[in-house]
């Protein structure tokens, strides 16, 4: 496994051959099927050369018209049966290929779904959407179109190399031997295709990350003036994809004329071969004439082969860029539990109880300095905590370790006595859940919206969610209610319907524990007030940790927890902490002024 500084993984060829075996296992039938009548077309196709040859040595003894007569319609019903049953192959290779590139669709999806959020932002979209799109075509292009294509062409010229070794030994050897000089030229083109084609695709990502970064910051480049600086990012990242298509076309013309050059040799090779030895007695001229035939035969799907070799070496790229996805670092432990936990069906650790440790945490960025510096904090079960201080001081680092999001440089954060960030995606739903002031309006039903949190959720469940979020009203005068389709080419939403969307999630998902990163700022304060009473009646016996920013959010929590340059100065509760006159009590005075009462 290969990858770029915040890139996604790429398979290593071991890897991209047990996924190609894998994928054939999974339809072997249609696969075997394919290969016997692939076999049985090659075979047809080797009868007429060799009645050729009979009707040359027929003829030479004087057997005259007749013999072609005799033999003639035999060649051509031999013709039409590899014309039908090649026909009936590429048939079962489609349907095969199809089928296959189904199967990497979603495998791909249900990869990507599972993509812990860390690695997807170290990666960033484009290199997401640049394998997702490019790269799975050009897999599916190779399934539905190479493959079976070059199944056909690979065993016709097999079964040809056999047929003329069978003929003549030594004839079959020569004529091999006249194919090394396309050997040669396979071999340097192999050793360099694979790495140009990988490159290719990492700057085509690296194009696709530049737009979509540009595209969605447009109004942000606008307001700082950024046009230049992103215009010259673009430019780069261009110039380095063109010289990486330049490199793999270099390759190309230096492999095609090179092959195209040598496939007269070994015909010709033969033809003067066969010509001295019959000339002394060794071989008849029909044995000649039809070893000249397969060999101008074995040319025709030789050629296909080659032609092909490009794409599967660009389609391999590709594929190991697929395949890489299951190889990005998963949601590991951060260190050793403690205490006492079962296993659940599959063997992964779960949970014993709701309280969450946190010891010893240090946590630092790829391109920044370190953000906790040794944190350590308690959580009780069914405690709501809010964790205050100035901005930069590692709040929202805190939240993203505490909901497994990331793991910790050194410490553990556990849950239950078990790492969070070694939990199963859907143990984690049901564990933590962080809600932030991002939210997305995903393109479907407001019902399909909703049972991404809780796929066997009921229509009563449904309504029950949005009651408690305060949206039910407005999802009832929508035009069908639970099967309105939302986002392009459907109903718009705001920004509070969309964050109230988001919430209702996050009631049917059910966590026992809450991570609230300012979840309310975007509505407005009448639907604001509305939502976080409704919510109180929700998160009634659950743990709430509430990265709070508003301090009347810390006022109201049963602790709070004061982060000053990544490290737990203060911990306590906001009476305890006002009395004590330190940097809570210095916050809570420069939020309300000198003359607030504690």
């Amino acid at each position: 496994m290969t990858a770029g500084e915040g890139l996604l993984p790429v398979a290593d060829r071991g890897r991209v051959r047990r996924a190609a075996l894998r994928l054939v296992r999974a339809d072997k039938r249609a696969f075997a099927a394919a290969l016997l009548l692939n076999a049985l077309a090659a075979g047809a196709g080797l009868v007429g050369p060799w009645l050729v040859g009979r009707i040359v040595d027929e003829v030479r003894a004087g057997q005259g018209v007749g013999a072609v007569d005799r033999l003639a319609p035999w060649i051509l019903v031999c013709a039409l049966a590899q014309l039908l049953l090649a026909r009936w192959a590429r048939a079962v290779g489609y349907r095969f290929g199809e089928r296959t590139l189904a199967r990497v669709r979603e495998e791909y999806v249900e990869r990507v779904l599972a993509l812990p959020a860390s690695a997807v932002e170290r990666a960033g979209t484009g290199d997401l959407t640049a394998r997702g799109t490019a790269d799975v075509a050009i897999v599916g292009t190779t399934l539905r179109d190479v493959g079976p294509e070059l199944l056909v062409n690979t065993v016709q010229a097999l079964f040809v190399l056999v047929a003329v070794f069978a003929l003549d030994p030594v004839l079959g050897a020569f004529g091999l031997l006249g194919l090394a000089p396309i050997w040669l030229a396979l071999r340097w083109y192999l050793r360099r295709a694979r790495d140009g084609y990988l490159a290719e695709g990492a700057a085509t990502s690296e194009v696709a990350e530049i737009l979509a970064a540009t595209a969605a910051g447009a109004r942000t480049v606008e307001a700082f003036g950024l046009r230049r600086r992103r215009i010259a990012a673009s430019r780069d990242a261009l110039e380095k994809s063109r010289r990486t298509r330049f490199y793999t076309l270099f390759l190309r013309t230096v492999f095609f004329p090179a092959v195209e050059v040598t496939y007269t040799v070994p015909v010709a090779g033969v033809l003067l071969l066969g010509g001295w030895l019959h000339e002394r007695g060794a071989i008849g001229v029909g044995a000649v004439v039809t070893a000249a035939l397969y060999l101008r035969q074995f040319t025709e799907p030789l050629d296909q082969i080659l032609m092909h070799v490009e794409q599967l070496q660009s389609s391999s790229a590709s594929f190991a860029r697929v395949e890489g996805l299951a190889q990005t670092p998963g949601k590991e432990g951060s260190g050793p539990a403690r205490g006492p936990r079962e296993e659940s069906a599959t063997g992964a650790p779960v949970p014993v109880d709701d309280r969450i440790d946190v010891r010893g945490v240090r946590y630092a960025y790829e391109r920044g300095g370190e953000v906790l510096r040794g944190v350590d904090l308690t959580v009780r079960p069914g405690e709501r905590l809010a964790v205050v201080g100035p901005s930069g001081a590692g709040k929202t680092t805190l939240s993203r370790l505490l909901a497994g999001i990331d793991r910790p440089g050194s410490g553990t954060v556990t849950v239950g006595g078990v790492p969070v960030a070694a939990l199963a995606p859907e143990l984690l739903r049901r564990q933590v859940v962080l809600v932030t002031q991002e939210h997305h309006v995903f393109l479907g039903s407001v019902r399909d919206n909703l049972l991404i949190a809780e796929p066997e959720a009921a229509d009563a469940d449904l309504w029950a969610a949005l009651a408690a979020v305060g949206a039910d009203e407005w999802v009832r005068d929508l035009p069908a209610g639970l099967d309105t389709r939302l986002g392009e080419g459907g109903c718009s939403t705001d920004g509070s319907q969309a964050q109230q969307l988001a919430l209702a999630r996050v009631v049917l998902a059910d966590p026992h524990t809450l991570i609230l990163d300012e979840a309310t700022a975007l509505l407005d304060p009448a639907t604001a007030r509305h939502t976080e009473r409704a919510l109180a009646a929700v998160l009634q016996g659950r743990t709430v940790i509430a990265i709070a920013h508003r301090l009347h959010t810390a006022h109201d929590a049963d602790r709070v927890a004061v982060m000053e340059d990544g490290r737990l100065t203060e911990l306590g509760t906001h009476e305890d902490l006002v009395t004590a006159d330190g940097a809570y009590a210095a916050l809570w005075r420069t939020w309300h002024g000198d003359t607030a009462e504690p």
